[in-house]
């Protein structure tokens, strides 16, 4: 007999927009449609039903004892970091016998970057049909916000990885909340930097208060600054890239497999521009003391460059 591989257990932030939050429980109900093979349940850390305690228990009512545990959430703040491993804990305690492993957030992923990409496209509609059109557009991403100086980060490490290889004039980097700079500063920082026409990407994966509160500040914005063309893109959504996205953190987890930064990395993923990276072999950095007598400088995966020094 093979033992049953681990149960998916998603966990969300919580909404109080009931939209939001169905959105997520819409997204945990098609990925158990998608996957017979496992049992799939989906709960949320606060602010909307059900709690991850919840589908935790109906998992073990249908005697799941291993979990793999993904956040779905672009970025690594406190709620995956500490809120999420803490109720996986006071779960272990309250139902002994069950063990898990914990997958990481899901951004900034090439295969979201490729969604963002297509909101880009669908909020620009016919106005942009040439590379040389992108490049009057600047970007404006925004992210949540965070008191986590480091889940802030994560978001100006999207935003250069939308911009790199694709053609926009910019992509700057606003918050809805907890952090600077705001959305209409956002906007003023993108017309000093001289940007005619801008396009206000919220980096959420569904819709819910705060991508309306983008929305509805982008408006008065734009509305005040009528010399500016100023449009809004949708949310993520439930796309089937976030779909297979899920999978791949649930594989990871279940592996153990829990990487360095490999999403992003030119030698591994085709990113847009450097292509002919892929696959290119890691030579080490010719260093002037390194006679072959000494071995306590390699580099691996990511210290190498493609170049060769010539010598």
């Amino acid at each position: 007999m093979t033992t049953p591989p681990p149960a998916l257990l998603i966990a969300g932030h919580g909404t109080r927009d009931e939209a939001g939050a169905e959105a997520f429980r819409d997204f945990v109900r098609e990925l158990g449609r998608r996957h017979p093979e496992l049992p799939v349940a989906g709960g949320f850390i606060e602010l909307s039903p059900p709690p991850l305690g919840e589908a935790v228990a109906e998992l073990v009512e249908r005697g799941v004892r291993r979990f793999a545990a993904v956040p779905l959430m672009l970025v690594s703040a406190g709620h995956a970091k500490g809120d999420i491993p803490a109720a996986l804990t006071r779960e272990k305690e309250r139902h002994p016998g069950i063990s898990y492993t914990y997958g990481r957030p899901l951004g900034p992923h090439p295969s979201l970057l490729s969604v963002l990409e297509r909101r880009l496209d669908e909020a620009l509609g016919d106005s942009v049909r040439t590379p040389e059109d992108r490049a009057d557009v600047t970007v404006l991403l925004v992210g949540r916000g965070s008191t986590d100086p480091d889940a802030n980060a994560e978001v100006y490490k999207a935003a250069r990885l939308l911009w790199e290889g694709r053609g926009y004039a910019g992509v700057e980097t606003a918050f809805v909340s907890l952090a600077a700079p705001d959305v209409p500063s956002g906007l003023d920082r993108c017309v000093r930097l001289g940007a005619r026409r801008i396009v206000v990407l919220p980096y959420f994966l569904f819709t819910g208060i705060l991508p309306d509160r983008v929305r509805q500040q982008t408006e008065g914005w734009a509305a005040a600054h009528p010399e500016v063309e100023v449009r809004s893109a949708d949310v993520i959504g439930p796309e089937p890239e976030l779909l297979d996205l899920v999978m791949e953190r649930y594989e990871e987890a279940v592996k153990g497999d829990l990487r360095m930064n490999c999403d992003s990395c030119v030698y591994r993923i085709a990113l847009p521009g450097f292509e002919d990276k892929v696959g290119l072999p890691q030579q080490p950095h010719f260093h002037p003391d390194d006679d072959g007598h000494h071995h306590g400088h390699g580099h691996h995966h990511h210290g190498g460059h493609s170049h060769s020094h010539a010598h």
